[in-house]
């Protein structure tokens, strides 16, 4: 008897579980509605962007428009020091998600090491923190309730430190890392050089446009331009990671609750066999002490 309680305990505490998972499930497909919203339309500014970015900087860089010279559009070579950025979440139970980008960030300390480049890490998301200040990695920066309240404001605020550093010439590079929403079924890791601008002076692939750039506009727009493609790439990896977190919660809650699902046929199976085989041991107590009592 004390075999089926404990069963039974089982069935009633994994049912219970089934119940939070699929509720979850749920939380998490209204959140990636608005999420995916939000970060589509977000990729179509993002994109382009980046596009005017990538073509002022190739111009400059191999056109030599007008003499005009930015650190941002610079070719550096043999880098001393970069910035390493990491978003992850501030929740988990989201199956690998936070992992991936993790261990994306392990690989690339592991190859700028061997590469003699020193790393300052600087973090988003209170699961990537708590990981490295765990492994006592030092860490420059550090905030843990951005990435599931993406704000643009916040955002240019973490990575404008990084920003001034690079122009002013500390550090020779800022990376971004993160795991990005695909579809509602794939993530995908991101590895983004932010600085210097990425530049490529293959005649053939050069940007053709009716895209203006004089000598007059000088610093002053170029730099403001430049901030704001920085603090853009900041804020929309924080808004494709919010929308790939809520994509991963949903599919690891949709295999729990499958799991719990089975885990209770599994367990009332048993308890069947069990209640069968306590009815099968009584019977056979009754009829044997009947016959003793002939």
């Amino acid at each position: 008897m004390a075999n089926l309680k404990e069963i039974q305990r089982q069935i009633k505490s994994v049912s219970n579980t089934q119940k939070t998972t699929r509720a979850m499930k749920l939380v998490s497909t209204a959140k990636l509605r608005r999420a995916k919203e939000l970060a589509e339309r977000s990729k179509v500014f993002a994109q382009k962007l980046n596009e005017v970015i990538s073509e002022i900087s190739t111009r400059i860089q191999c056109q030599k428009i007008g003499g005009i010279e930015n650190r941002a559009c610079a070719v550096i070579d043999n880098p001393q020091m970069i910035d390493l950025i990491f978003v992850t979440a501030d929740k988990g139970l989201c199956g690998g998600f936070n992992f991936q980008t993790i261990k994306a960030v392990k690989k690339l300390m592991a190859q700028y090491k061997d590469d003699k480049v020193k790393v300052r890490l600087r973090g988003v998301g209170k699961k990537g923190v708590e990981f490295f200040t765990f492994n006592e990695v030092e860490m420059l920066d550090e905030v843990r309730d951005l990435s599931s309240k993406p704000d643009m404001n916040r955002a240019a605020e973490f990575i404008q430190s990084s920003m001034q550093d690079y122009m002013d010439g500390k550090i020779d590079g800022v990376t971004l890392v993160y795991n990005g929403f695909k579809n509602a079924l794939v993530q995908e890791l991101h590895i983004t050089q932010v600085l210097p601008i990425s530049v490529s002076c293959d005649e053939e692939a050069m940007p053709s446009s009716t895209l203006e750039i004089e000598a007059e506009d000088e610093e002053k727009m170029l730099n403001s331009l430049i901030s704001k493609y920085v603090e853009y790439n900041m804020y929309y990896a924080l808004i494709d990671s919010v929308a790939a977190e809520h994509s991963a919660r949903m599919q690891a809650m949709d295999a729990a609750t499958n799991n719990a699902k089975d885990l209770v046929k599994s367990l009332k199976v048993k308890f069947n066999k069990a209640r069968q085989g306590s009815i099968t041991t009584e019977l056979i107590e009754i009829i044997s002490g009947v016959e003793s009592m002939k």
